[in-house]
């Protein structure tokens, strides 16, 4: 039997397990149906646009945690060393150890990218602009700062791809740690 549910937000939430699961192109409205136990008629009511209103919506959900959890922080926090600080532990959060796959990365991969170009290429522009912000503000100069940041969010994804690819979750967590105390370092070349 369908479940019922009154708020949009319960249904991207659901969304976004079976977008990661079975991807944009592998997830049919079958697929959804079964995954998320809600029925067609929930489904076209807070989404009238389809699949593609559904995946828009996850994408902006994720573009709203991150901007909040992990972008703002970046930005604003005065104190810089905490937020790089607060970035990784977010990021471990949210990816579980990296045993959750980033749709977003995912999204960047596949067929959809040209479709959500836009949330794909603000999500990782801003990730990689307010961490490079927030290094200059810790001290770093300014072509340092960016190779840093891209660094980041290289490795970040890099190593959530390896760490599901060969079941060890470890190698993201270690990969983390690396990634921050290069951050952090006071003495860079």
């Amino acid at each position: 039997m369908p479940r019922v549910v009154s708020e949009r937000s319960d249904a991207v939430t659901a969304l976004a397990e079976v977008f990661r699961t079975h991807g944009f192109e592998g997830t049919s409205l079958s697929v959804i149906t079964a995954k998320t136990k809600l029925g067609k008629g929930s489904l076209y009511h807070f989404f009238p646009g389809g699949k593609d209103e559904m995946a828009e919506a996850v994408l902006e959900e994720i573009g709203r945690w991150f901007e909040d959890r992990v972008f703002k922080p970046l930005r604003d926090e005065p104190d810089a060393e905490a937020a790089i600080e607060k970035m990784f532990e977010e990021v471990d959060r949210y990816f579980r150890s990296g045993r959750r796959v980033c749709l977003v990365g995912a999204f960047a991969l596949g067929q959809e990218c040209d479709r959500f170009e836009r949330q794909v290429r603000g999500y990782f522009e801003t990730w990689v602009m307010d961490l490079e912000s927030c290094l200059i503000r810790a001290g770093r100069n300014e072509t340092l700062a960016r190779d840093l940041s891209e660094d980041a969010v290289i490795g970040i994804q890099g190593a959530l791809v390896l760490a599901r690819s060969i079941g060890q979750s470890a190698v993201f967590e270690r990969t983390l740690l690396r990634l921050k105390k290069r951050l952090l370092e006071r003495d860079h070349p």
